[in-house]
């Protein structure tokens, strides 16, 4: 079991990414701006720049997770649980094709053909993964993916109940501020998920180059 490397990160590439995050958070927030004015046809529907964009960021961090655990090989049966979860989000944000294209609740079968092997197989090396969290569990990269995953999760659906926007709206309600509410916030969780992905890709690589060096 290869701990993570004990010298700190420098100030300036703290900086450097904070400055770069703090841009691409400003960019999804511009982004859904631009939608809401220029695409009317499509905008926050499946077809739109939130949708696609929550999908994009989603298959980013499944290949990062894939990198980190299959030529990186740090943390495998952590990395294998997050990317169980990150796919079945993916699969689950597909559901409007899978049901319009294949059959309807097509993405729950998918959804548990991810999950339900990966669970079992962690179970099964659950002394490993017990080691592993143990160093995951004290990273930058697992506090920004569980507020990731309680913005999301948590916070978006239930800053999306229609009977939080009735009661605001009144008879201005219409089924479009509740939908732009939700999605907008479950596009921030996301993107805090990509953020704690490439965090963890990060130190995964200094852990790779830290074990290189040792042999």
């Amino acid at each position: 079991m290869s701990s993570p490397p004990t010298w700190p990160i420098g100030f300036q590439t703290i900086l450097v990414r904070a400055v770069l995050y703090v841009l691409f958070i400003g960019a999804i927030a511009q982004g859904a701006y631009l939608e809401a004015l220029y695409l009317p046809s499509v905008r926050f529907t499946e077809l739109g720049f939130t949708e696609f964009t929550q999908t994009l960021v989603l298959a980013t961090c499944c290949a990062m997770l894939i990198y980190i655990r299959q030529v990186l090989k740090v943390w495998p049966t952590v990395t294998l649980l997050l990317l169980a979860f990150v796919a079945a989000s993916l699969v689950r944000e597909q559901d409007y094709f899978l049901d319009e294209f294949i059959a309807r609740n097509t993405w729950k079968v998918l959804v548990s053909l991810i999950v339900i092997p990966s669970i079992a197989w962690v179970v099964i090396k659950r002394r490993h993964f017990l080691e592993e969290f143990a160093h995951y569990s004290n990273t930058f990269a697992f506090g920004l993916f569980t507020a990731g995953v309680l913005t999301t999760y948590i916070f978006s659906r239930l800053y999306g109940r229609q009977d939080f926007w009735r009661a605001v709206l009144e008879d201005n309600f219409t089924r479009e501020f509740k939908d732009v509410a939700e999605e907008v916030v479950e596009l921030l969780g996301y993107s805090l998920i990509l953020i704690a992905t490439l965090e963890l890709l990060l130190l995964a690589r200094r852990i790779y180059k830290a074990r290189q060096l040792s042999t």
